[in-house]
């Protein structure tokens, strides 16, 4: 099935040709959404025709004045400007055109296997058996793969994975999701019912956050976000016209999450809208860092040695009935990070905890619109959380693969910390989980005030000068948020630790360079 979008009033004659094919028509005084053969008669489109029969010229409908005016407002650094001109500069590169350096390094966003991280073999043999079946009949490929491969496939409509699945997802997968939730927390119960398949993380926390979104004025809702935050969330927020709530991680305590801080924000908050939502990433993006703010004990795929995670969730049941029962839990994971790094099948799941019955029905019907999540995703995702275990085949290699990957970015963690710490004029917190690192800054008052007169944040001034004569590509802090006076930069940990080296090297020099060019 084809899809297209015309605008304006002077197609008119293009429609009857059109018309069996899904359109979007785009006129001064009709919306049409043309699915079928029908088409509308003279008398039920009320058009002002000139005496030929054709429309009259006029302007754009749709134009920046008249779109949805929250769009105009939505800003995500991690492919903004920035990353916008080092796509122009490796064109230059290819076209011939001379620069200081032979590549972009591109340590702008976290997408691992672009950065050269292997795939996960087992998860790799189960996706090519689940896209060609007919694998499943050679003899290379592990027995546990192919079982998992004919669970999945049998959940399959057709066992196919090319069919549509629930809007809720596969259910086999959901079930194993459950069970791994279970398993994580230590034996508290999951409920497959309350799990939700997404297109990543990012589709099941906007449609979180389309739920919640209401209200006028001081009534409107508001939504907690950490700064610095990813901006998934500052932009989602602007998109549904909620409102951003800040609460600030404390950077001289390795960015931890402070309770006095949250209340601050929280009474704050309430002059001026109704806060109904606290968002918390964990570990945080950007600053690469475990919340501290409970002492518990567990280890989780996201966090490196010395560090341990818990899930919210687990907190929660262990603080008694009185708050297991009655608080409203979302919890949110996927397949993109850690040691799988697969973003682009955009795989990902969240569980939802003491939703109201009506409420979660409508949330049933709000992902229905979407038809389902990726099929092959939610693939990827049953794998995750139902990986190879002792005394199957595929274990021992899954483990060492695994293995590698996490001590890898442990290591490439501790390198980062390392070396930007020798440069005068930049403080980097340890790297303590996910993979980034979040350095703080300090930049000549020239350097400042000749941003300032272009128009620019200054992290952004020194983020774009360092791209133009290095070809590091990293954001700009102002992109995630900082405390006013604060500059930062977030960069990646993913790229392979040779090149990695160089990359940090590169950086400190152009830091000494650019300190004494504007002091």
């Amino acid at each position: 099935m084809s899809s297209s979008v015309v605008f304006g009033p002077r197609l008119w004659r293009t429609c009857a040709a059109v018309w069996s094919r899904p359109n979007i028509l785009l006129f001064p005084r009709l919306l049409a959404f043309a699915g079928t053969s029908r088409r509308f008669s003279s008398s039920t489109v009320n058009l002002d025709m000139s005496e030929n029969g054709a429309l009259p010229l006029r302007g754009k409908v749709l134009t920046v004045d008249t779109m949805n005016a929250n769009v105009k407002k939505v800003d995500y650094a991690v492919r903004g400007p920035i990353v916008q001109r080092a796509v122009q500069i490796e064109k230059e590169l290819k076209e011939g055109v001379k620069k200081p350096f032979e590549e972009v390094i591109k340590a702008n966003i976290g997408d691992a296997h672009a950065m050269g991280q292997r795939p996960i073999t087992f998860f790799r043999q189960v996706m090519a058996l689940c896209t060609y079946p007919q694998l499943l009949d050679d003899n290379k490929f592990p027995e546990d793969a192919k079982n998992r491969a004919r669970r999945i496939l049998q959940s399959c409509g057709g066992n196919s994975i090319g069919a549509y699945t629930t809007s809720q997802g596969i259910d086999c997968v959901r079930h194993d999701v459950a069970n791994y939730i279970q398993r994580r927390d230590g034996g508290i119960p999951s409920d497959p019912d309350n799990i939700y398949l997404t297109t990543g993380a990012s589709d099941g926390i906007v449609t979180i956050l389309k739920l919640l979104t209401a209200g006028e004025g001081r009534t409107r809702t508001g939504v907690m976000i950490s700064i610095p935050q990813y901006p998934l969330y500052s932009a989602s927020i602007a998109e549904l016209g909620a409102v951003q709530i800040n609460y600030y991680l404390n950077e001289e305590k390795c960015w931890s999450l402070d309770i006095s801080e949250l209340q601050r924000s929280l009474h704050a908050a309430r002059e001026h809208c109704n806060p109904r939502v606290l968002c918390i990433i964990n570990p945080g993006n950007p600053t690469g860092e475990p919340i501290r703010s409970f002492p518990y004990k567990k280890n989780s795929n996201d966090i490196y040695k010395g560090c341990e995670f818990h899930s919210f969730k687990k907190v929660l049941f262990e603080m008694g009935p009185e708050y297991s029962s009655k608080v409203e839990l979302a919890s949110f994971h996927s397949t993109s990070k850690c040691y799988m790094g697969e973003c682009g099948f955009r795989g990902g799941y969240m569980e939802v905890i003491n939703m109201d019955p009506e409420v979660k029905a409508q949330l049933t019907k709000l992902v229905s619109v979407r038809l389902c999540p990726p099929a092959p995703g939610q693939a990827l995702m049953d794998l995750v959380v139902n990986s190879p275990q002792p005394g199957e085949p595929s274990y021992q290699t899954f483990m060492k693969e695994r293995t590698a990957v996490l001590s890898a970015l442990a290591e490439k963690a501790k390198l980062t910390e390392e070396i930007l710490n020798t440069v005068p004029g930049i403080s980097c917190n340890p790297v303590q989980g996910a993979m980034y690192s979040f350095p703080r800054i300090t930049l000549p008052e020239r350097a400042i005030n000749e941003a300032k007169a272009k128009g620019q944040a200054p992290d952004m001034f020194y983020c774009m000068k360092l791209l133009e004569e290095t070809g590091i590509c990293l954001v700009p802090g102002s992109g995630f948020g900082q405390r006013e006076g604060t500059y930062h930069f977030r960069m990646t940990i993913l790229p392979p630790t040779d090149k990695l080296k160089i990359m940090l090297n590169k950086l400190k020099e152009f830091h000494q360079k650019f300190t004494q060019q504007y002091s």
